[in-house]
């Protein structure tokens, strides 16, 4: 079936024949550019935004949050068993508050990016901390990193799955709770930048 009939019919596109992209909002207007929600049934793009800057942010949403998964270690470059934790973790949170995952995760992205970080500059033979402002691609790459080390290191010698904690993780930062690793990150970046101003 060719995409133009299936538009003429009227079948949507849900991410893995579950979670609607229809319905999903984001409410920070400086992300609403960068957050990606183009139905997809499978997160794998190919790889095709590569060669062009910026694309990345042409990339959905939870495709971004799969490449993340793939850091080195026990899944590096392991694309499928990424997507399917992901899978998995998205039933947990549909379960748990019996609400579309897809939006828990744009949520919790937009509360777990700073908006504001520190860089060093020197100047005459010193170097001094500067508060700067940051740009809404990087909060989102922060963000979504943030989300997934919170919940490596939540999986990491304990009896929780690593779908469990990426679960527990994304439902915490959506909720903007300081016991989600994420949002803690957060404000700690905040509190230098702050410090730093």
């Amino acid at each position: 079936m060719s995409s133009r009939s299936r538009r003429e019919i009227g079948v949507e596109l849900k991410l893995f024949g579950r979670y609607s992209f229809k319905d999903v909002k984001v409410r920070d207007i400086s992300l609403e550019k960068y957050i990606s929600l183009k139905p997809v049934l499978i997160p794998w793009s190919g790889g095709r935004h590569e060669k062009k800057k910026f694309y990345k942010a042409r990339v959905n949403i939870v495709e971004r949050l799969v490449n993340k998964l793939m850091r080195p270690g026990k899944m590096g470059g392991k694309k499928a068993h990424a997507i399917n934790v992901v899978k998995t973790a998205f039933k947990i949170i549909e379960m748990e508050t019996g609400e579309n995952p897809i939006q828990l995760l744009v949520y919790a992205i937009e509360n777990a990016g700073p908006c504001e970080d520190v860089t060093t500059i020197a100047y005459g033979g010193a170097a001094y901390n500067v508060s700067v402002d940051v740009s809404p691609l990087r909060r989102i790459d922060v963000a979504l990193k943030n989300l997934v080390e919170g919940a490596k290191n939540a999986s990491r010698n304990s009896r929780l799955s690593i779908e469990e904690a990426l679960a527990r993780e994304i439902i915490l930062a959506s909720r903007n709770d300081p016991a989600s690793y994420a949002i803690s990150k957060r404000i700690e970046i905040e509190r230098i930048a702050y410090s730093s101003r």
